[in-house]
């Protein structure tokens, strides 16, 4: 009995490769960038209790590049917040989660877009969803909604460059069995219905997002503590004089290359109406060129006059400017 193959709609990145392979291009990673995420969950899924600092660097290391940033937006009850953290802090955030209660976390992205540049793939997932699953202070599943935008390089590793995840709404789901055990019980009850996350975050996570945004500004401490071996106010003394620096030094001019000029010949045979003339038309345009030539010396230094002749006919000896100054004792004195 024959069977028809249902069709199905292929997704960019599908038709990507059949393009790629078609036009004899290297693919360099043969699966979709949501394929990364669900690598992710799996690594989250691997971790221990004796998972260290060592294992969480590792776990960035492979599915974040080496400037990548992560930035959560939502909305508290003071306010719309907004955190964005660079790829040294990344590591610590996700333990972060780990540390208040939470036993597993994962990552769905439903009907997402994908679309391809030159270096980059952006995913972009509206209907995305956190779960994590809380076990204590009590157990409790927790699902926060929002929109989540990745871009991943385009290369082999194919590692999140950018990650930015706003927060719309979350809801927390308490079994039954565990309402049924404490139906008689009002205090249990009354701490059961007390929300254990804002916004699905954790209060550990929300206030290391408060003291990134100190922690962020002094990566450049920390990192020349690390490189040079100074004490933190060495670090800070060194730092603020190079800022210093840099705010006080000139902008630098591009070098100009000295223009050289030619003199001109006169004519001998010229008539003397002519060379009057020329010598007219020159010193106009001197005066017009130069008004700074006719400035007075006297302005600039006390106690010395000066009687501008300044032209820019050169001299006898190829001068451009000639003129008589007076000095404090009264002489008259050719300055070329």
């Amino acid at each position: 009995m024959p069977t028809s193959l249902t069709p199905f709609p292929l997704s960019t990145w599908a038709l990507y490769q059949l393009t790629s392979s078609q036009e004899g291009r290297h693919t360099p990673y043969m699966v979709q960038p949501e394929y990364r995420i669900y690598e992710m969950n799996k690594r989250l899924q691997s971790r221990t209790e004796d998972s260290d600092n060592l294992w969480w660097d590792a776990f960035a290391t492979e599915f974040f590049e080496d400037d990548a940033t992560l930035t959560l937006s939502f909305c508290l009850e003071d306010g719309p917040k907004r955190y964005t953290i660079g790829r040294t802090l990344i590591p610590r955030y996700f333990s972060t989660v780990f540390e208040g209660g939470v036993t597993d976390l994962y990552y769905i992205l439903k009907h997402s877009k994908e679309s391809y540049h030159n270096s980059s793939i952006t995913v972009d997932c509206d209907q995305c969803a956190m779960v994590t699953q809380h076990g204590k202070p009590m157990f409790t599943k927790v699902c926060t909604e929002g929109r989540l935008i990745l871009e991943f390089t385009f290369d082999d590793l194919m590692r999140i460059k950018t990650w930015h995840f706003t927060i719309r709404q979350y809801r927390e789901l308490v079994p039954r069995s565990i309402l049924a055990m404490h139906a008689q019980d009002p205090q249990v009850l009354d701490q059961l219905s007390k929300n254990i996350t804002r916004m699905g975050l954790t209060n550990f996570t929300l206030n290391y997002l408060r003291l990134c945004v100190i922690l962020e500004p002094m990566q450049e401490l920390m990192s020349r503590h690390k490189t040079y071996n100074l004490s933190p106010r060495d670090c800070l003394k060194t730092c603020l004089f190079q800022k210093w620096q840099r705010m006080v030094a000139p902008p630098a001019e591009p070098t100009r290359q000295p223009t050289t000029k030619r003199r001109k010949r006169k004519n001998s045979t010229s008539s003397t109406s002519n060379s009057s003339a020329g010598n007219n038309a020159n010193s106009t345009g001197s005066k017009k060129k130069t008004p700074a030539a006719n400035l007075s010396l006297s302005s600039q230094v006390p106690g010395l006059g000066a009687i501008p002749n300044c032209s820019l006919n050169p001299g006898r000896d190829g001068d451009l400017c000639h003129s008589t100054a007076v000095t404090p004792s009264g002489q008259f004195k050719e300055k070329h």
